[in-house]
């Protein structure tokens, strides 16, 4: 944890991402205890666990910081859209390559495509708090996104009978119910909030939260949407909460209590963050890395992502390129479901290799984007940019 910490205290001016340094540790950890003989058991079922609780919080953490105005619409909907469209691309390209060129059946490269199509939330967030207000809330509210409709594709396309007529009509049901769960439940939560007279309180929410995650996961919804409306309802409580239902609330103590739950599920989104990295260094094969298959494999796979990116920013959404081309990091949701796929659908032909070299180098040439990226320019600049893209498609600013 201390050295977890010196990390993020590096990261600011190194512009090297924690995410690496933490990985680079897990390896160091794991070399340290082969020379001793030491072993370290159930490893993946500790970073499927992480991985969960990790999701949870990083989702809610994101989701505690967007604001709803306005003037923010317009960067919400390019965000999700940017979400939809780029992961659609992504997988799609990633799949030719699992297909054709690995030669896997069309559903197992469907399966494993989806994983390293979606942006992980969990490094892209912390690694842009130093660009402009704009560009950052565009990246949480893209990678919120992309990890979300990533999980709710993959759960689809896991089913017995996700080929089926009756099997789409179902996945847009799953939506409408926990959008409505997601709304009820926020309410509830909320209410609680305000009506907890102890000190101890957060976790007691943290825990409802994993409660009502964990049974709607079992009914195949997509329950991390519950997540991202909790925060997003708690954090602009005076837009969605009106009326007799706003003094029932106390909408006029939500400010303190919002800021105390932003704090806490900081603190323990790095936390969760530090074991998971750090045991995910210590899983890797290093050895696997400098395969040929892999390095090739892996290769296609960035470009894919990078392509696919590319092609959005500069010719659909028409707004900066850099650092945003960059910034597309595959990380904790990409293990997360790897995991998560039924034995029934894993292939040998895919080489583990790939999953740590496409993670390893999306996130070092994040963090060559970051460094050679210039930051410090005024908000008010930041907007006109943004608004007006004065710079051109490029944004070189």
């Amino acid at each position: 944890m201390i050295l977890s910490y010196l990390f993020n205290i590096v990261a600011k001016y190194v512009k090297i991402p924690s995410v690496i340094l933490l990985l680079i540790t897990g390896v160091g950890m794991k070399l340290l205890c082969d020379q001793f003989s030491i072993q370290i058991t159930n490893v993946s079922f500790f970073l499927e666990l992480f991985g969960d609780i990790g999701l949870i919080l990083i989702v809610l953490e994101g989701s505690l910081d967007l604001g709803i105005t306005r003037q923010k619409l317009s960067l919400a909907g390019k965000s999700v859209l940017s979400a939809i469209l780029v992961l659609a691309s992504t997988c799609g390209l990633i799949y030719l390559v699992m297909h054709y060129y690995i030669g896997m059946p069309v559903r197992n490269s469907i399966i494993y495509s989806i994983p390293m199509g979606v942006i992980s939330s969990a490094i892209a967030i912390p690694s842009v708090a130093a660009l402009a207000t704009h560009k950052k809330e565009f990246i949480v509210y893209e990678s919120t996104f992309s990890d979300i409709i990533g999980i709710m594709i993959f759960n689809f396309a896991i089913l017995d009978n996700a080929l089926s007529s009756g099997s789409f009509r179902d996945f847009f049901l799953n939506i409408l119910y926990i959008i409505i769960i997601s709304f009820v439940s926020s309410a509830l939560l909320i209410f609680m909030l305000n009506r907890i007279t102890t000190h101890i309180k957060s976790f007691l929410i943290f825990a409802l939260l994993i409660l009502v995650y964990s049974v709607a996961k079992m009914f195949h919804l997509p329950s991390l949407l519950l997540i991202l409306v909790f925060g997003m309802m708690l954090n602009n409580s005076k837009y969605f909460i009106k009326g007799k239902m706003a003094k029932v609330l106390q909408l006029d103590k939500m400010s303190k209590v919002t800021s105390e739950l932003k704090l806490l599920t900081a603190e323990s989104a790095f936390l969760i963050r530090t074991f998971f990295f750090i045991l995910f260094g210590y899983a890797m094969n290093i050895n696997s890395l400098i395969a040929p298959e892999v390095i090739i494999t892996g290769s296609l796979i960035i470009v894919c992502i990078l392509f696919a990116r590319f092609i959005f920013l500069m010719f659909i959404s028409r707004t900066h390129v850099i650092p945003e081309l960059f910034i597309a990091p595959r990380g904790l949701v990409t293990v997360v479901l790897f995991y998560s796929i039924p034995s029934s659908f894993i292939s040998s032909l895919f080489n583990i290799g790939i999953l740590y070299y496409v993670i390893i180098i999306s996130s070092i040439i994040m963090m060559l984007g970051l460094m050679f990226t210039k930051t410090k320019f005024s908000e008010a600049q930041g907007l006109v940019l943004g608004e007006n893209d004065i710079d051109g498609p490029l944004g070189l600013s």
